[in-house]
């Protein structure tokens, strides 16, 4: 499909040790005038297989994962830039989508929504879809937030939706998606107390419960079978853990 003349674009990624997820992500963002790939050290071939895929390559030390976004996307040659994971691909909806809205874009930053891939199967329900996302924007009117886990875009300007799904298809295993869990939630909660948030036993019992009966049953997790069983009661986990976490960070800062 032809598109009149549009405003230029910059894909910006943060990777570290891609190398199995990053070419079928590259493939999809060819439409884009740059592709900016911001590495934090990566032993694989990362590098490589992006300056392959014709990538602009900086590295930055790892700041954490709003604070290296936010410096990603200061470095792209333009100023309309599109935020993908190195296992997430733009579907050709979404590329379509894209393009439309820049060749005559009614906001300044947009959103659309992201199907996770889960034991095998992509969701279409509970937390795992839509999984609303912001990720193209003017930078000059948004940016990324500093937290260090559970980073988003911040704007004060409208926020368009467009038509079109951003697939994440993690190949990793279960063994693997738990270990990466338990650190988000250790930075979630550390992030939380020193903020100063605290958490106590009803945060253990109603975080979790008013979570699962809102994703299987409300937003119909049931429908994705196993996979949907699985993704929400592990999500249900990580928020008994994170309060849990913080609660022992209180009683490590309190008086004894």
């Amino acid at each position: 499909m032809s598109h009149p003349q549009r405003l230029p674009l910059s894909a910006v990624i943060i990777t570290r040790n891609a190398a199995s997820s990053l070419p079928d992500c590259l493939k999809a963002l060819a439409f884009c005038d740059e592709i900016l790939v911001v590495d934090s050290g990566s032993t694989d071939q990362t590098v490589a297989l992006a300056v392959e895929h014709g990538a602009k390559i900086v590295h930055q030390d790892w700041l954490g994962f709003g604070a290296q976004k936010q410096f990603a996307a200061t470095q792209a040659a333009h100023d309309w830039v599109l935020c993908v994971d190195a296992d997430e691909r733009v579907s050709e909806t979404l590329k379509e989508s894209i393009l439309r809205a820049l060749a005559q874009p009614h906001c300044l930053a947009y959103r659309f929504p992201r199907r996770n891939r889960f034991l095998g199967r992509y969701l279409h329900h509970g937390e795992g879809y839509p999984d609303w996302s912001l990720r193209l924007f003017d930078r000059r009117h948004a940016r990324w937030s500093t937290d260090t886990v559970h980073e988003k875009v911040l704007t004060q300007t409208q926020i368009g939706s467009l038509n079109g799904d951003l697939l994440h298809d993690s190949a990793e295993s279960l063994s693997t998606y738990l270990d990466k869990q338990n650190r988000y939630t250790t930075l979630a909660a550390q992030q939380a107390h020193a903020a100063g948030e605290r958490s106590h036993v009803g945060h253990l019992v109603l975080s979790p419960l008013l979570r699962f009966l809102k994703l299987y049953f409300l937003r119909l997790g049931f429908l994705d079978g196993v996979p949907g069983l699985a993704h929400i009661l592990i999500g249900c986990g990580n928020s008994f853990v994170k309060h849990a976490k913080i609660i022992e960070l209180q009683s490590r800062s309190s008086p004894t």
